[in-house]
């Protein structure tokens, strides 16, 4: 058997390294000293005979090689940390968990419920969960980078090192505060639609760029309105839906976001000529990451998550999208 030169130290502060840009910097964050740091990056460059940055000054800039390198040493780093879950939890149910908005806000709380009950119950086990709720980007980005086991998504992901898997489907609404709706329609006849000339002249409230409902949003609506004349952008879907419940203008929302507002009146469906909407969720992990037992198990779940169906809602079913009708 070749003996193994490299250490995992010297990948961790490799990694440290090309995040940070200096070694002063990542030294702060492992708990190294900058020669240290540089030490041992200058070691394992002289042990792969390869250079894996450009010296730019104090800053140091990954180069092809390192580029190359830096998903691997992620992988490795990554697996090694799952061998020390393993020892402290036993059966290595831990899992991190990121989740985009409108997922993290309204479905994974009764997903995480469900995997928890339906696990095993013996009294020597231990699980643990830590959850990130982000936008689909920032999601995406953790899990390429090893920071999450697995991200739940409403957007479409543009990393290419991810597994990507259909997941559930949802419907986008488009909603205002009753007053608002009513005079809209004026005084056209019941059960028409308000047309693209008036949607164009009003106030739209917008989820922040970078967020999955925002990109099914731009989707959805520009290329019937072309552009946002007035334009409200809001960091969340809670703040957009209750800003629309005060009369600020009009939002387009996911139907799991708005359904207890439309319930309870405080916001009305708008019923604008425009196509129906929708947007593919999906279930997101890294091609290189190692899938523990609890990792699979809570994959399953999420692929048979069952929901009832709701009577007198105008929302889709929460079903999985290989199970939805075109």
């Amino acid at each position: 058997m070749d003996v193994l030169r490299l250490t995992l130290r010297q990948l961790q502060v490799f990694v440290a390294v090309a995040r940070a840009g200096s070694t002063t910097a990542a030294g702060e964050h492992i708990a190294l000293s900058q020669s240290a740091t540089s030490a041992a990056i200058n070691e394992l460059e002289r042990l792969l005979s390869l250079r894996l940055f450009d010296r730019a000054g104090k800053r140091l800039l990954l180069n092809d090689s390192g580029r190359a390198l830096l998903p691997r040493a992620l992988a490795l780093l990554d697996g090694a940390a799952d061998i020390e879950r393993i020892a402290q939890d036993g059966q290595a149910r831990a899992l991190r968990l990121g989740a985009s908005t409108t997922i993290g806000n309204y479905l994974l709380p009764e997903l995480l419920s469900r995997h928890v009950q339906s696990g095993p119950h013996d009294g020597g086990a231990t699980w643990q969960s830590k959850v990130m709720i982000g936008n689909t980007a920032e999601v995406c980005a953790a899990v390429a980078g090893f920071e999450l086991d697995i991200g739940l998504i409403e957007g479409p992901c543009h990393e290419p090192a991810l597994d990507v898997r259909p997941w559930l489907r949802d419907s986008l609404v488009i909603v205002a505060a009753p007053p608002l709706a009513r005079a809209l329609a004026g005084d056209a006849e019941p059960g028409s639609r308000i047309p693209l000339r008036v949607l164009r002249e009003q106030t739209w409230l917008l989820r922040e760029v970078g967020s999955g409902t925002r990109e099914a949003t731009d989707h959805a609506l520009l290329s019937q309105l072309r552009a946002y004349h007035r334009s409200i952008e809001l960091g969340s879907s809670e703040a957009i839906k209750r800003a629309a419940a005060a009369g600020l203008g009009l939002a387009c929302l996911s139907s799991w976001v708005v359904e207890e507002l439309l319930t309870d009146g405080r916001l009305v469906l708008v019923p604008a000529a425009l196509p129906a909407m929708g947007r593919q969720c999906h279930i997101v992990v890294h091609r290189q990451k190692h899938l523990t037992p609890a990792l699979r198990a809570f994959i399953d779940r999420a692929m048979a998550y069952p929901v009832d169906q709701k009577e007198g809602l105008l929302t889709r079913a929460l079903v999985p999208a290989s199970q939805q009708q075109p």
